[in-house]
């Protein structure tokens, strides 16, 4: 995946209003087309999908352990379907679920040293692949598209940065 660098003429005939509905195209294509890529080389390198490397992202910046409630509004998905990678997981002895003794009703679930040292690995993989895939963008203009796509992000949530 390559990013031109080109400038790009500004055209005044279009209204800003078609200006920013193609940006949100472009971004949508971009985020798209590194995500199709990321869930290829994991399936490829690590048998993992997407899914399942953000369940145990999630649960190693936990070390305590996350409810499964708290997994799926994290990840914004179901409870159902955090039920369903939690369940594979678990058979891969990647994490564990274990009923906290004040509710029995619900589960914690941590990562188990396996699924730590299997994560160490993958994260680090990970990384490099998003580096390889952003490589066109220097540091100056990392930062700034950091800047703009984190004010856009606290804008929707109502934040002021």
């Amino acid at each position: 995946m390559t990013v031109a660098s080109k400038k790009r003429e500004i055209v005044p005939a279009r209204p800003l209003s078609k200006q920013r509905l193609r940006l949100w195209i472009r971004l949508l294509r971009a985020a798209r087309g590194i995500e199709v890529e990321l869930r290829e080389r994991l399936r490829k390198e690590f048998a993992i999908t997407l899914p399942q490397f953000d369940v145990m992202a999630a649960l190693a910046r936990n070390s305590d352990g996350m409810n499964m409630t708290e997994l799926s509004r994290l990840l914004m998905v179901s409870n159902g379907n955090v039920t369903g990678i939690i369940d594979r997981l678990a058979a891969d002895k990647i994490v564990l679920r274990q009923a906290p003794a004040t509710d029995r009703r619900s589960y914690i679930v941590r990562l188990t040293p396996k699924g730590a040292s299997q994560f160490a690995i993958v994260a680090k993989a990970h990384e490099s692949w998003v580096d390889e895939l952003l490589a066109e963008f220097d540091t100056a203009k990392t930062e700034d598209l950091i800047d703009i796509l984190g004010a856009l992000a606290a804008d929707r949530r109502g934040e002021k940065q």
